[in-house]
C-alpha cells in the first residue's frame, strides 16, 4: 500500500473529529489557539495545510477570518464539509502538503501545518512540506508546525503500556540511543527537538516559540477528564504557564514550532 492508503485506512476508523473534545484533548486545542490568536489581526488570510476534519479551520472561520484549507484524506474532507456552517468563510480542497501548486507564493498571513509532519517519514518529504508552507506565506507571516514527540511515546506506549519489547523487536527504536524510527504503516512519525531544529534551520525564518501543546496531559488523561471546572481551569493556567519551558517540552506528546518568514524573502527565494 501507499502511505496515503494507510492514512485513509487509519482515519476511516479513528474519531479524529472527536479527538479534541474531552478535557484532556482540549488542552492541546486551547494552547494552539492561544498562540495562533497572538498573531492574528483583522483581515488576515489563513491557510491550514492538513486540516483534518477542520477543528481549527472552522473555529477561525467562525471568528470571521478567511481560511483556505487543504487535506489529503477523503474521509476527513467529508467530515470537514459536513461541519461547515452556512456563510463560513472557509474553503477546502484535496491536496498534498509536499506540493501546493494550486496556491501562489507570498499569499497567506498565517499558515498552519498542524498535521502533515505527523505522517511524513523521510527527510526529503519533511523538508518539502516545510518549504511549501514557507513559500505560500507572506514575508513577515507566521507559520505554525506541529510535531509528535518520540520520548513521550516511548514512555507511555512503550514502558507504561508494556509494549517496549515489541517496539524494539519491530526495529522502531535504536537499541543504544532509543531514537525512534517509523514507516508509513506505523502512521505516526516521531521527533526529538534536535530533529525539529535541524529541519527549520535552513529555512529563511526566525523562530518565535517552541511550545508543549499538551505537556503532561496525556500521561494523566483520566485525572484531567475527571477534574471539575474550577480545577480544570487551574490546570490550564498551570499548563499555559509552563508550556514554553524548555525543560518541559520534550515530555509533551505534541509540540508546536512557531516561526516567522523573513521580511525580505521574495517568492522565488522561498521556492
Amino acid at each position: 500500500m501507499q502511505a496515503k492508503d494507510y492514512l485513509e485506512q487509519y482515519y476511516g476508523r479513528y474519531d479524529e473529529d472527536g479527538r479534541l473534545e474531552p478535557q484532556h484533548g482540549r488542552v492541546e486545542f486551547i494552547t494552539t489557539m492561544k498562540y495562533i490568536k497572538k498573531y492574528l489581526r483583522p483581515g488576515m488570510r489563513m491557510l491550514e495545510i492538513g486540516a483534518g476534519t477542520g477543528r481549527y479551520s472552522h473555529a477561525l472561520a467562525r471568528e470571521g477570518y478567511t481560511v483556505d484549507a487543504v487535506e489529503l484524506v477523503e474521509s476527513n474532507i467529508e467530515i470537514f464539509r459536513k461541519n461547515t456552517k452556512p456563510g463560513e468563510p472557509v474553503n477546502i480542497t484535496q491536496g498534498d502538503a509536499r506540493e501546493l501548486a494550486a496556491h501562489a507564493g507570498d499569499t497567506y498571513d498565517i499558515t498552519l501545518l498542524l498535521g502533515p509532519m505527523y505522517h511524513l517519514f523521510t527527510r526529503e518529504d519533511q523538508e518539502k512540506a516545510l518549504a511549501e508552507a514557507v513559500r505560500v506565506t507572506k514575508p513577515g507571516g507566521v507559520i505554525f508546525a506541529a510535531y509528535c514527540m518520540g520520548d513521550p511515546s516511548i514512555v507511555s506506549y512503550g514502558f507504561i503500556s508494556g509494549n517496549i519489547h515489541q517496539l524494539m523487536g519491530k526495529g522502531m527504536l535504536d537499541e543504544q540511543t532509543f531514537t525512534p524510527h517509523s514507516d508509513p504503516w506505523d502512521i505516526f512519525q516521531l521527533y526529538r527537538r534536535e530533529d525539529i531544529d535541524s529541519l527549520r534551520s535552513p529555512l529563511p525564518v526566525e523562530q518565535l516559540h517552541f511550545i508543549s501543546t499538551d505537556g503532561f496531559t496525556n500521561y494523566m488523561r483520566e485525572t484531567v477528564d475527571a477534574m471539575d471546572e474550577k480545577t480544570y481551569e487551574l490546570y490550564l493556567k498551570y499548563h499555559l504557564t509552563i508550556c514554553e519551558r524548555q525543560d518541559m517540552t520534550g515530555w509533551s506528546h505534541h509540540t508546536l514550532d512557531v516561526f516567522r518568514k523573513g521580511q525580505n524573502i521574495s517568492k522565488n527565494a522561498a521556492e
